[in-house]
Order: C-alpha cells, then sequence, then structure tokens
C-alpha cells in the first residue's frame, strides 16, 4: 500500500481529492490518500510550500515531495528535506493558462487595446500599429513555459529571442543565453515577457541598468516571479517613459500591499497572480506518474537542481 499525503492548505483538498484519486486509481495503484498520516508511514507528499508541513524529519520513510507549483523557491532551501523534490512544470493545464495569459497581454500592447478598451473622449486618433513581424519579442526564460509562450508567438507572426542562463535550442526562435547576452536579448525587445524562476541568481535581474537596454517605449509583461524586477528602479522607468508601461502578476509580497505604488500607477496593471492557476486535473495525472515512477523505480519527472534552485 502506497500512503500519499496530501500537504496544502483547506481549500485546496476539496478540490484535489477526486481528481487525484481518479489519476491514480487509472494507473492501477494501490494508495491511501490522506490529509492525516503518521509520519513515519508516509511515502510521498504531495505539496504546497504554503502548507504546514515545514520539517521533513519525522518523514523517514519518505520517497518524494511532489510540489504543486512550479515555483519551489520556498521549499529548495529547507534542510530538512533530502528526498527528491519535483515541480508542477509539465502540467498542460499550467502550460496553456500561461500561454493565453502571455499571448494576451502581448496582443493587448501590441495592438494599444487600452485606449479603445476605456473611451476617454469622443476624439478619432487613427493610430495603426505595425504588423506583429514589424514587433519583436524577447522572453526571458526557456523553460517549459518559456518554450510553450515563445512558440505561439512565433505562430502570431512576432520575432521572437528567448534569453537562458544555459544554452537552448527552439525552432523559430533566436536563442541566446549567459550573462554576456542578457543586453542582446534586452535591446531588441519590445515587449519583454519575464518567466524565469525565482532564484538568488535572477534577483532584481531587471533593475534600472537593465531597463535603460530596452528601446525606449518597450513594454513588459511579468507572469513569471516578483523579484525579478527592482520595483524602484521600474516605477523611475516608468515615469521617465523608458518603459511605456508594465502588466504584472507577481510581486515580492502577495497580495500586493494597498500602500504599492503599482496599484495606482497609470501605467501599470495589476493582475491578482492569475496567469497560470494549476489546474487539479491535470495536475493529478503529473502527480500521480511521478508516484507511478517512483514505485516502479523510474526516474521522477521534473524534478529540481537544488544548486540552480529550480
Amino acid at each position: 500500500m502506497i500512503n500519499i499525503l496530501f500537504a496544502a492548505t483547506d481549500s485546496r483538498w476539496p478540490e484535489y481529492a477526486a481528481p487525484l484519486r481518479k489519476a491514480l486509481d487509472a494507473l492501477g495503484l494501490h494508495y491511501v490518500l490522506s490529509r492525516e498520516l503518521a509520519p513515519e508511514d508516509v511515502d510521498y507528499i504531495v505539496y504546497a510550500p504554503n502548507s504546514d508541513v515545514q520539517d521533513f524529519r519525522p518523514y523517514t520513510r519518505l520517497k518524494a515531495v511532489l510540489n504543486l507549483w512550479a515555483g519551489v523557491e520556498k521549499v529548495t532551501q529547507n534542510p530538512t528535506l533530502t528526498v527528491p523534490l519535483a515541480r508542477m512544470v509539465d502540467d498542460e493545464g499550467l502550460t496553456q493558462g500561461m500561454v493565453e495569459y502571455v499571448t494576451g497581454h502581448v496582443l493587448r500592447h501590441h495592438l494599444g487595446m487600452d485606449a479603445h478598451i476605456v473611451n476617454p473622449g469622443h476624439d478619432w486618433p487613427k493610430l495603426t500599429p505595425p504588423l506583429a513581424s514589424e514587433r519583436p519579442v524577447t522572453i526571458l526564460g526557456l523553460g517549459t513555459l518559456g518554450v510553450a509562450c515563445a512558440k505561439a508567438l512565433r505562430t502570431l507572426g512576432f520575432p521572437v529571442t528567448g534569453w537562458s542562463r544555459s544554452p537552448k535550442q527552439v525552432d523559430g526562435v533566436r536563442c541566446l543565453h549567459g550573462m554576456d547576452q542578457l543586453d542582446k536579448a534586452l535591446e531588441t525587445a519590445q515587449i519583454l515577457v519575464l518567466l524565469l524562476p525565482d532564484t538568488p541568481a535572477t534577483t532584481d535581474l531587471l533593475n534600472a541598468e537593465r531597463l535603460a537596454r530596452l528601446p525606449k517605449g518597450a513594454m513588459i509583461v511579468n507572469p513569471g516571479r516578483g523579484p525579478l524586477i527592482d520595483d524602484a528602479a521600474l516605477v523611475a522607468a516608468l515615469d521617465g517613459g523608458q518603459i511605456a508601461h508594465a502588466t504584472l502578476d507577481v510581486f515580492r509580497i502577495e497580495p500586493l500591499p494597498q500602500d504599492h505604488p503599482f496599484w495606482a500607477h497609470p501605467k501599470v496593471t495589476v493582475t491578482p497572480h492569475i496567469a497560470s492557476e494549476t489546474r487539479a486535473p491535470s495536475a493529478a495525472r503529473v502527480i500521480a506518474e511521478n508516484i507511478r515512477r517512483g514505485e516502479v523505480g523510474e526516474p521522477f519527472l521534473h524534478l529540481v537542481d537544488r544548486t540552480s534552485g529550480y
């Protein structure tokens, strides 16, 4: 019998219980899935980093921790976690949600839709946007989500540059890598999309100096991680006209504090961390497959590299 502990907030259990059981049953696994198991009996933990489980030492027969989110920055440095940690990066629902958010907001900024959604007066400014082929987009981060978004934007006709810390190849996308090529990736980005993980190496990656590398009037879409951007530097770049608009879905503190300048800034769109929510039915299939793999000795999918932090 496989003992699986569901360790997430109370609101998640009704959402995930049935899909997890369905996915586990479909693989023919014999299991107990519960929110309450003796730590010494637990084989796998289906995990959210904001759960009450923070000390993994009592889980003496634990085989793996299976994260419900793509983000693992709040658990990777936990010294009590010594078993494999997998993150949620190949959930088709999560990936499709991110593609829809990114393409939607890139198109919104590309077409200048805000001016037409909110009709401030009776002017008739005939401002024809360029075609997508004339609007270069750069994506920082070429993991599963970044690659999916890059391919979708290429299909729409945008010239896409992708940047990652290690070499990647994506058909139809100009791929750059390494810190020495970051400025080159920024300098053509009329629209910049941030899809990097939150690690010490990426904190404040988009600082005042790098914001100045972008073409004047560039637009930013950040559904990745809040600490990627230096908030004060972004506000200054918006006020000075270097950046035309920023659509932000993630923040250093969430919910975004009511007194934060982003709320009132006319060139900032705040969305409440909705870019890509994990969908229970598809996520459950990813988790069940990893449990199956653990039981038959196959490698786990989407393991986190503790040294890189993702």
